[in-house]
């Protein structure tokens, strides 16, 4: 075995080359890279990511943050969106802009009942039909606007999170998102929380999952791990073994991944310390991804003789997504990457994918396979 092989015998302080960017970053300067604009960046056409947003349900906001009556202007699929909480308690969504005169509603708007009013000129719109219910200085609607004149998103609450459907046709959902019961589980912890603009594709983020030979040279695994993958209709699972080092020598490792479409994410870690990590991953543009890790323990562990190992849990994996980030944040699309034996199934995970794009008409559009 090679010198570069032996190398890696503690992941935590793993000798890969993308450490080079973030080994003199201090604690604070870490998190503001984490977020912060990159230079220089090149265009979307030039890192070919102009292919579209895959559709699916995705987070946009945690349950606390967007209270009753509250109003919050968002940005999401390169729309500008406005979110809101009725009386009623019930999230719901609108494109940003009013029909009337363009004003963003999501700047100044304000929750009537359970409808959104248009800080300009009270014109007051309905979340579920995307129609104007009232003019309150005119005596009539104009036609055009009691029909649906405006894009809303079906719209679900739960894990403590609020989801979005996104469809590039604007059809009704597919399917329905998953509730974890660790997340209303009194016995576990409130979300651990980190957060990261990363700026690259939704695309280019998910292949991760299967590229097992990344492990090995982003991550510092002792070996390149092997995957267990299921591929169903709309969700998708992977069981991940690696050699991982530590300080007292290479250890068996295991990640549990589940996904239920390109939005809904999640990891559970057992053995030595139960966490579960839910990723929320929702594009901004094509080239920004907005990413937020929460993670969840229970609560005698994170209390108990087990919290340094708990929060160290965490804290490697968070390492995980910086080094990750590196590569992100350049990275090109390859429509036709050239694969060899050890990548893991790419061209399989491209042809499973491909259904969360869609053309005109609204079918599926599968995109090139390596080959």
């Amino acid at each position: 075995m090679s010198d570069n092989m032996t190398a890696a015998t503690d992941a935590r302080t793993a000798p890969v080359a993308v450490w080079q960017v973030l080994e003199k970053l201090s604690k604070e300067e870490l998190i503001e890279w984490r977020v912060k604009p990159i230079a220089n960046k090149l265009s979307v056409q030039e890192r070919n990511l102009d292919i579209g947003f895959p559709f699916g349900w995705y987070p946009v906001l945690l349950s606390t943050e967007l209270a009753v009556s509250e109003v919050k202007p968002l940005r999401y699929f390169a729309r500008e969106l406005a979110i809101w909480r009725g009386e009623d308690g019930k999230p719901r969504m609108l494109d940003a802009f009013c029909r009337h005169l363009g004003a963003h509603m999501g700047h100044g708007g304000k929750v009537y009942g359970n409808l959104l009013e248009c800080p300009f000129h009270a014109w007051r719109y309905s979340g579920e039909e995307g129609s104007v219910k009232e003019i309150p200085y005119s005596k009539s609607i104009p036609p055009r606007v009691t029909r649906k004149c405006t894009r809303n998103y079906p719209m679900r609450e739960m894990n403590g999170l609020i989801w979005m459907w996104y469809h590039p046709e604007d059809i009704e959902p597919l399917y329905e998102p998953v509730k974890l019961p660790e997340c209303s589980d009194p016995e576990w912890s409130d979300y651990d929380i980190c957060e990261w603009n990363i700026y690259g594709s939704l695309q280019n983020m998910a292949e991760n999952g299967v590229d097992t030979a990344h492990f090995r040279y982003i991550h510092g695994t002792a070996d390149v791990p092997e995957a267990e993958l299921h591929w169903g209709e709309y969700d998708r699972s992977g069981i991940v073994r690696a050699k991982m080092g530590t300080p007292k020598g290479v250890v068996d490792g295991m990640i549990t991944s589940k996904s239920q479409g390109p939005g809904q994410n999640w990891v559970r870690f057992t053995g030595i310390c139960e966490t579960l990590l839910i990723a929320c991953i929702t594009p901004v543009d094509e080239d920004h991804i907005h990413a937020r890790y929460l993670y969840t323990q229970p609560k005698a562990q994170v209390e108990g003789k087990m919290a340094r190992v708990a929060k160290a849990i965490i804290a490697d994996v968070n390492k995980q997504l910086d080094q990750d980030k590196v590569v992100w944040d350049r990275q090109q699309y390859q429509p036709k990457p050239v694969i060899c034996n050890g990548d893991g199934p790419i061209a399989q995970f491209r042809i499973f994918y491909s259904k969360y794009y869609a053309d005109g008409d609204g079918k599926p559009r599968h995109l090139q396979a390596a080959t």
